[in-house]
């Protein structure tokens, strides 16, 4: 067990240096006037084991792992690949890996940090993998901040969280969408819909990209 705190002067400058903070106050991922992140904290967990094991402990199973991948495209220290490809190329490598078609995902959880050129990537990337498959898409940021190393697992969760209540988390503060951002965003409210499966997009400085996807367990 390790602990960190992200928020601090010296890291906060870094960040406003770099152009990724809001200036205004709110996180607004795909929203037309959004200008950077807020700063979150918190922290999530997640067990991960064979079912077999979690079933000899009498585990109540949440969710099932069905695919994941990691990349990176390297492109830049800070700003994201404007076409979204290698983005694109994580996604399809974990549904590959899941033995899975894009439109078998029923949510996206977006990595959708608020930054000008981050969200456009992302929705280059989506549009890439799923045509024109309106798969609905929400980040969970505009909500919580940007939790920087807890911002993956907690993102895994209320995608588990979507399959286990059929209630998939909104994209708050996004109150005109950009145009450039033309995906299926749940703004603002939560939507009430069964889904099977979900998909965690996580991408990070330097080019990394992660994709986790999830399942209900049917066992």
């Amino acid at each position: 067990m390790a602990g960190d705190s992200t928020i601090s002067p010296l890291f906060i400058h870094s960040l406003f240096k770099a152009g990724a903070l809001a200036k205004s106050g709110d996180s607004r991922p795909f929203d037309k006037k959004r200008d950077g992140f807020v700063m979150g904290e918190g922290g999530g967990a997640i067990i991960l084991e064979t079912e077999d094991h979690a079933i000899r402990r009498g585990a109540p199973i949440k969710a099932a792992l069905l695919g994941c991948a990691n990349n990176s495209d390297a492109y830049h220290p800070v700003s994201p690949e404007p076409n979204g490809n290698g983005a694109a190329a994580c996604m399809r490598l974990a549904l590959e890996q899941a033995g899975l078609r894009p439109e078998d995902i029923g949510y996206i959880n977006a990595h959708g940090t608020a930054t000008l050129q981050g969200d456009v990537a992302e929705t280059k990337a989506i549009k890439q993998v799923f045509g024109s498959y309106r798969v609905p898409v929400s980040s969970t940021k505009g909500a919580t901040g940007h939790l920087l190393g807890a911002g993956g697992i907690t993102e895994v969760i209320a995608c588990v969280k979507a399959i286990e209540t059929g209630i998939l988390p909104p994209n708050i503060h996004c109150d005109e969408q950009d145009e450039a951002c033309d995906l299926n965003i749940l703004a603002n409210a939560p939507a009430a819909k069964h889904i099977d499966i979900a998909m965690s997009n996580a991408f990070g400085f330097g080019g990394q990209n992660s994709n986790i996807i999830v399942g209900r367990y049917n066992g």
